[in-house]
């Protein structure tokens, strides 16, 4: 196999790794790959800032090493391996594992791969099936209509609880349990590195003995690693850094000025004014003296204090006529994790199969059928709509305690989503973005430092490369009067939602 056409340093970074994975048995010029002889660990480093090549890199190598035989692991269900290579593609979160499916590239949080599910065997055939290694089952559980719904789904998307969530299974159907991962794996490639702690790269390290690492330097790093990154242990051939190559061809205005925060001269108000200057060039690039409400319903603005998100959301609330006793139909929703006990930790499958996952967008339909259920659409979601068991959290400002505009015992916990902080949104991305400038001012005007950089440049570093097509930069602190209502006409809309999390199903 003949290696892509990539940038000088991308090649050397391909070259880099080719020499690493053949110690483990790979060789990716010729695409083949012998049984692991040893288990001896073995780690590297790439990092490089937002268009340096990072993700298209990491993409080819996944190419490659397929086409030399390799097997991906998903973190759903996981084939019998015998002598199989195997790859894993990881992002610390659900929201960064998203990113790169929606580029093509088959990723899973870490958590997935740390514990792993196990499937009752009658499903484990159906399985088997689904990935083409076993013959069609014969159960009475399964319609042939649901089966045949079940493979188109699992050919769309390769995931095996996702196909089976389609043909209105639950998790508790075919999951009969959870367990840490007491074997290695093989390969594993972990983008957005920078995000990763110390317990995190130690686990990794346990499991894989294979580790490349992608990341970003310039990104925000865990909040508990005092601005230092995993990464920034590793030098020489073992930490290969990707200069700036890649999307500049396009002259795009929003990385020119997400690179231009590397100047150590630069302070906010001229990068203020760049920011104007760039906006009287391109379009892509806008300057606003209020926050756009209407944008917000779909795409938040990305804040740095709390505090200021709170207050957005409030007035986003205000501006529409919603109170404090009930949602909007449209409104933006984001969930903040699963409330669930312990001993059903395996229900969890049920919301991550139909993409309800910490982190993931959500817009709120209306009530759902029973008392504390909602209708939502998850955003992204192959079969969007679902009905699950909600705890609504809407934050006041100055007020300890949210309230809970309606709220079941237990299921899926969210936030009101028109506004994130910039650490939460680290991961994301959107197609239009607006950052909240007067926030990054106060940052700037606190003289805060983390990693030796100037913390409202790492904080504009990271809002600006979440936007992919449109970056909206707001001036002042006022929100802009919708023009139109909230609705859900825009949305893809399921004609059958499935009920999820009922009390009576998780007690």
């Amino acid at each position: 196999m003949t290696s892509p056409a990539l940038s000088p340093d991308q090649a050397a970074a391909w070259d880099r790794i080719a020499e690493l994975l053949s110690d483990s048995g790979i060789d990716l010029t010729e695409g083949w790959a012998a049984p692991r002889e040893d288990e001896e660990g073995r780690v590297l480093a790439v990092t490089g800032k937002a268009g340096s090549g990072k993700t298209l890199l990491l993409a080819e190598l996944v190419r490659a090493l397929r086409g030399a035989g390799l097997d991906l692991v998903s973190g759903d269900w996981e084939r019998k391996r015998g002598e199989r290579r195997t790859l894993a593609v990881l992002a610390p979160t659900n929201k960064a594992a998203s990113v790169l499916r929606n580029r093509g590239v088959p990723a899973t949080t870490i958590h997935r791969i740390l514990y792993t599910p196990v499937y009752d065997p009658e499903y484990e055939k159906l399985a088997e099936w689904l990935a083409g290694e076993g013959d069609r089952p014969e159960m009475e559980a399964m319609p042939e209509a649901a089966m045949d719904r079940a493979k188109r789904v699992y050919d769309e998307t390769g995931s095996v609880p996702g196909a089976l969530a389609a043909a209105g299974l639950r998790g508790s159907d075919f999951i009969t349990g959870w367990k840490r991962r007491d074997s290695p794996l093989d390969i594993g490639f972990v983008d957005e590195s920078s995000m990763l702690d110390d317990k995190q790269y130690e686990d990794l390290t346990e499991i894989f003995p294979t580790l490349v690492l992608f990341g970003d330097p310039a990104q925000l790093a865990p909040v508990n690693q005092s601005g230092r990154m995993v990464f920034d242990r590793f030098e020489g051939d073992d930490h290969m850094h990707l200069d700036r190559v890649h999307r500049q061809e396009a002259d795009n205005p929003i990385l020119d000025l997400a690179h231009a925060l590397s100047d150590p001269q630069l302070d906010f108000y001229s990068f203020e004014r760049m920011v104007e200057q760039a906006a009287a060039r391109d379009e892509r690039v806008q300057v606003s003296a209020r926050v756009d409400s209407d944008l917000m319903a779909r795409s938040p603005v990305l804040v740095w204090r709390n505090a200021t998100r709170i207050r957005l959301i409030r007035a986003f609330r205000q501006a529409h006529g919603a109170d404090d006793t009930h949602l909007l139909p449209g409104e933006p929703l984001i969930c903040d994790g699963l409330e669930l006990p312990l001993k059903h930790r395996k229900r969890r499958i049920d919301l991550e199969a139909r993409g309800l996952i910490k982190g993931a967008q959500v817009v709120y339909l209306g009530p759902g059928r029973k008392p504390g259920f909602s209708k939502l659409h998850v955003v992204g979601a192959p079969e969007p709509e679902i009905s699950v068991s909600s705890i609504v959290k809407i934050e006041h400002p100055d007020e300890e305690e949210p309230f809970l505009p309606f709220a079941a015992r237990m299921g899926a916990a969210f936030l009101h989503g028109a506004a994130v902080t910039i650490h939460k949104a680290q991961g994301s991305q959107w197609e239009a973005v607006q950052v909240f400038g007067p926030d990054l001012e106060v940052a700037a005007r606190t003289g805060r430092n983390e990693a030796g950089q100037a913390l409202w440049k790492r904080l504009a570093y990271v809002a600006i490369t979440r936007a992919v097509t449109r970056l909206v930069w707001v001036k002042r602190y006022a929100l802009a009067l919708p023009k139109q209502p909230l609705g859900t006409d825009d949305l893809k809309v399921a004609p059958a939602p499935l009920e999820l999390t009922g009390e009576e199903e998780t007690e």
